[in-house]
């Protein structure tokens, strides 16, 4: 019997001399420390992280914008400046309304929902799990060999029996958790939480473009209008001014070249009038674009030509309202979250250390499954290291410095462009 033979082979070992024993258990202990050795020096050579990349220095603002007084803060809401009762209503409905702007609201959201993503990720995870699998071990193999073996044991019952093929079945909770040894994960979730907040100041700069946008359209549609009032006047008088001239004509004291001048400016004020028109329709298609909706007539308030012009105009703004600009700060959030992703992009080379647990029902037999008996519990710990894929690792650094460049020239471009 096998199990017979391998205790015979046992009591066979029991006759070497102590010396040999200690020998083969020498050899034994160095090859261990020869594998250890390969293997932290695997490990070293996977730390080996990729050259920081330096960004340039950043362009030094001007101290003065000019003699000018600034604007207050308090005077920039739009609110306070464009006080029509239509022109409030349109730009409340289009900061409701616009596509662009429900748009920007749900990359708000995507934003937020990856920066808990990403602090989920410093967490451990657990797992409800429940699975069954059936195992065909080969005679010569260790759990082949060795279930083979413990059949014949006498220290089992029929329930401890192995049958084969072996099922597994496994009925409880798993748990893994990456511990942030290197600040990895943690950078990812600053970069995550960077991108979130220059999503809001992006919402915020949209706003205030929405809102130029429709007060532009709004006042150039008055201007329009006003345009078109005079055109009407104008052809108005050129009619009477006709009529005396083709009066004047019938009495002998003009000519037909008088009459047809007078016709011909008549004719060319009503094309200026017909493009006026279409200047309207234009701009109100425009308007309704913004406000989210199909092409209808805008209603405006045409009196507002007439509002006084502001007492004073500020021209300058301090350095310090420049920096509170919501595309400035846009520029600037997506500037730091590119710097953590480089960060994160450098950390991946370094090893990784994963925990793993396991508890929970455990058997070979189905109806013994949710016995005490079948209760189990494991825990594993790992530290891995890339190797082969350390060409991905730096591709993938490549790619977070050279967002990285791009977010600090575009905040460059912000700074100039809030000039």
């Amino acid at each position: 019997m096998p199990y017979l033979r391998l205790k015979n082979v046992s009591k066979t070992m029991q006759l070497f001399h102590p010396k040999i024993i200690n020998v083969m258990k020498r050899n034994q202990f160095k090859k261990i420390q020869q594998y250890i050795i390969l293997a932290v020096l695997i490990l070293l050579s996977a730390c080996n992280t990729v050259k920081q990349v330096v960004l340039p220095e950043t362009l030094k603002m001007p101290e003065k914008f000019n003699t000018v007084d600034a604007a207050p803060e308090e005077a920039l809401g739009w609110k306070s400046i464009f006080t029509q009762s239509e022109l409030d209503t349109l730009i409340s409905k289009a900061l409701k309304e616009n596509l662009d702007m429900k748009s920007g609201i749900q990359r708000v959201l995507i934003a937020g929902a990856d920066l808990h993503l990403s602090k989920a990720a410093l967490l451990p995870t657990l797992r409800a799990s429940v699975s069954g699998g059936l195992d065909q071990f080969g005679k010569y193999t260790m759990n082949g060999v060795g279930n083979y073996d413990t059949n014949f044991s006498e220290n089992i019952n029929a329930d401890q029996k192995i049958p084969s093929p072996t099922p597994d079945y496994f009925a409880g909770f798993r748990s893994s958790w990456e511990i942030d040894v290197w600040g990895k994960l943690s950078k990812r979730k600053e970069a995550a939480y960077h991108r979130y907040l220059s999503s809001t100041k992006g919402l915020r700069w949209y706003q205030t473009q929405l809102t130029c946008q429709v007060a532009s359209l709004y006042y150039e549609l008055i201007a329009l209008d006003k345009r078109l009032k005079i055109l009407k006047e104008n052809i108005k008088l050129q009619n009477k001014g006709l009529e005396v001239v083709e009066a004047q004509m019938t009495g002998g004291r003009a000519t037909a070249l008088a009459v047809s001048q007078f016709k011909a400016q008549r004719t060319a004020t009503q094309g200026k009038q017909f493009e006026i028109r279409q200047a309207i329709t234009r701009v109100e298609n425009q308007m309704n674009l913004l406000l989210g909706r199909y092409p209808k007539e805008i209603r405006r308030d045409t009196s507002a030509i007439n509002l006084p012009l502001p007492k004073k105009v500020y021209a300058g703004l301090p350095s310090a309202i420049i920096l509170n600009r919501p595309d400035v700060q846009q520029a600037e959030e997506e500037l730091k979250a590119a710097k953590a992703d480089v960060s994160a992009a450098r950390k991946a080379f370094l090893p990784s250390l994963t925990l793993d647990a396991y508890a929970g029902y455990n058997a070979f037999r189905l109806p013994l499954l949710f016995s005490p008996g079948s209760l189990a519990a494991g825990f594993l710990g790992g530290l891995t290291a890339p190797i082969l894929n350390r060409a991905s690792l730096k591709n993938a650094n490549l790619v977070a410095n050279a967002t990285q460049l791009t977010a600090f020239y575009q905040y460059q471009q912000s700074l100039i462009n809030g000039y």
